[in-house]
């Protein structure tokens, strides 16, 4: 299903065949956390907004509308009316981010719902239940995202659990993809290597999982609380155990620089939901770094956002009135803002691929990573 065209030092170039599509990769997801990406945009935009992959929340639908109405209605493809590949997250970033509501078992983790707060149970089983009831192209495998720092006892625990609770996600998904009412039978696992910042915890359940020879592999964990330097370098420790026919996924990752150290040292596909949260606060990220739309510079400035892109924002509408947009608390300024940001990371992507195809990529990066997270 995953094929590496050609590598340029670690940096990989690829193709992921699915059952709703081919991703080129690097690629990166859009964050569509509850079936729709915040800020006003539908999925018939992403076509325009050159994405290739949405990314949404297993936690937020379950409560929210329901896995079970969802597959009633036809999947999150017919629901949303996206055609192309989605991945589902499991519910495991919330066993961190929901730390004051839950419980962690061997059996799973016991939750109150942040809207109602209604028990909610999720182990394994239940997590691959929801997203083959969403019919996702690709289901993330259930873990505990730990938070950094934590101690090295509890961390070992905890990635010694993920590891079971793995095995569980992959015995449940092939028994529900073999079911005739199932959504999407091609549904396809990806397993997340844990272990905090130590390297040996990371190396070791790398090790383990790629035994398990599941469909992706992700490095989860990371970008919640340790500095850049420490996420790359536990990057670097890791990268040599992954599988190198599979692809690689740093998760909730990140800034333009984080994405291009990241592809730097091997990984091929990434999330966040930084474009479009930024984008909605007048943050908008350009080729030559980032910029405050709120700023009274711009009260008059008939440029685009970005003379340089080519988005549906910057091919029709200036700086000015985006600003006018937000100071009038218009909710066109999201949109166009959201728009922007999100078609800059997509275009991001497609300049570092064509920068792979010509054997280019170590210049690309060295001259950008300097230029793309400056603030102007």
């Amino acid at each position: 299903m995953f094929t590496l065209i050609k590598t340029e030092g670690r940096a990989r170039r690829g193709s992921f065949q699915t059952v709703h599509g081919l991703i080129q990769t690097p690629v990166f997801m859009n964050v569509a956390t509850a079936a729709a990406i915040k800020g006003g945009i539908s999925a018939f935009d992403l076509t325009d907004l050159e994405c290739q992959v949405m990314l949404c929340n297993t936690y937020h639908l379950h409560l929210r509308p329901s896995d079970t109405l969802v597959k009633k209605l036809g999947g999150l493809h017919k629901f949303t009316g996206w055609s192309g590949p989605i991945l589902t997250d499991s519910g495991g970033f919330q066993v961190f981010s929901l730390a004051q509501l839950r419980k962690i078992k061997e059996e799973g983790v016991y939750f109150s719902s942040h809207i109602d707060g209604k028990k909610i149970f999720m182990g394994p089983e239940e997590s691959m239940r929801i997203q083959s009831n969403l019919g996702s192209t690709i289901a993330m495998a259930f873990d505990e995202c730990v938070e950094n720092p934590a101690t090295y006892d509890y961390v070992k625990k905890s990635k010694e659990r993920t590891y079971r609770w793995l095995c569980r996600c992959k015995d449940e998904m092939d028994r529900l993809n073999s079911l005739p009412d199932t959504v999407n039978k091609h549904q396809m696992l990806f397993g997340i290597n844990q272990g905090g910042t130590y390297e040996d915890l990371r190396i070791s359940h790398m090790k383990d999982i790629a035994q398990l020879d599941l469909d992706g592999y992700a490095i989860g964990g990371l970008a919640v609380g340790e500095s850049a330097e420490e996420m790359y370098r536990i990057i670097d420790a890791v990268e040599p155990f992954m599988p190198e026919n599979k692809p690689r996924y740093l998760m909730g990752v990140g800034t333009p620089v984080n994405i291009l150290e990241a592809v730097f040292r091997g990984v091929d596909f990434f999330d966040c939901v930084m474009p479009s949260r930024n984008a909605r606060h007048g943050h908008l990220f350009t080729s030559r770094g980032i910029i405050n739309i709120m700023n009274e510079k711009y009260s008059e400035d008939l440029s685009p956002i970005d003379p340089e892109c080519n988005c549906p924002t910057c091919r029709n509408h200036s700086r000015a009135y985006l600003r006018h947009l937000f100071k009038a608390n218009e909710m066109l300024a999201m949109r166009l803002a959201v728009s922007h940001n999100l078609y800059f990371y997509n275009d991001l992507m497609k300049k570092i691929r064509n920068a792979l195809d010509n054997g280019t990529y170590y210049d690309f990066y060295s001259r950008n990573k300097e230029i793309l997270g400056k603030r102007i």
